[in-house]
This record gives structure tokens, sequence and C-alpha cells, in this order.
């Protein structure tokens, strides 16, 4: 399906901030563009790795110049596999790296009910990961997911 995501400040929906979109129709390894709202700029992309992400979820961070800046990865394929035989019981906990360093992390907190996660950044101290890209990141995650359960 073509997808058209919007991320907005709050839950009012009175200010959009960026918007999440895809051109292919159904598309496994689908590449989705990241756009900022209120300039239109493109952000970046993010890919994912469509057999890698069968067994365990992984993403390209691609920058707005379609290269690849950093991968976006499930912590482990002993994990990703627990989880998808027992669903929301095995909590999820995704590493974004670049060059062997961690950027980012976003952990998910146990409730079976309502996916929740704590997002750090604090170890890109280069600001290598545009924050944009790391919270549309997350939510394509939870929507991806979604539609997978």
């Amino acid at each position: 399906m073509k997808e058209d995501i919007s991320i907005f400040s709050d839950e009012s929906k009175t200010n959009e901030l960026l918007k999440i979109r895809t051109e292919s129709i159904i598309d496994f390894s689908g590449t989705y563009e990241v756009i900022d709202a209120s300039t239109k700029e493109k952000v970046g992309s993010l890919r994912r790795k469509g057999f890698k992400s069968i067994l365990k979820d992984e993403w390209e961070v691609l920058d707005a110049n379609g290269q690849t800046i950093a991968l976006l990865a499930e912590d482990s394929l002993f994990k990703a596999l627990l989880r998808r035989i027992l669903t929301n019981l095995v909590p999820q906990t995704f590493y974004i790296t670049a060059s062997g360093n961690t950027l980012g992390i976003f952990k998910q907190t146990f409730n079976p009910f309502l996916p929740q996660f704590r997002v750090d950044f604090s170890m890109d101290t280069g600001n290598v990961l545009d924050r944009r890209l790391g919270i549309a990141a997350l939510t394509l995650l939870q929507i991806i997911e979604g539609k997978q359960s």
C-alpha cells in the first residue's frame, strides 16, 4: 500500500511536523521519504532491508541525497524470533549505528497493551543523525509492526 503518514506536535493535530511517504505500492523493501512539513524539504529516507527484515528488522537511514548514513536494527536475532512467536511479550530494542558507533537507542517499555519507547540520542555527540529522521524511524517501525501483528 502507498503510505502517507503525518507526525504532529500534539494531539490537537494543528501543527504538522513531518510527513513520511512512499511512492511505491506494496514494496517489500520500501523506501520512505521524510519531509519537513513546514519547509517541504526532504530530511532523508528510511529504507527497509526486505528479506533481512523477515527475521530481524533492519533499515538503512539515508540523508537527503540518498546516501546511507546509519543502520537501524533490532537488538538480536534470537530476541527478534521470540518476538515474532510471542508478539509483544518480549520488549523490543533497536539500535541506530554508524561506523560502529551507536547514535541512538529505542527501548520498548513492557506494556502488552500500548507500545511505548524510551528514546536516547545522547551518545550521538557529533549530531550525525538528524533527530527528525530518528523520530520518523520510530513512528514508521510502530506502524509497520502494527500491520504485521
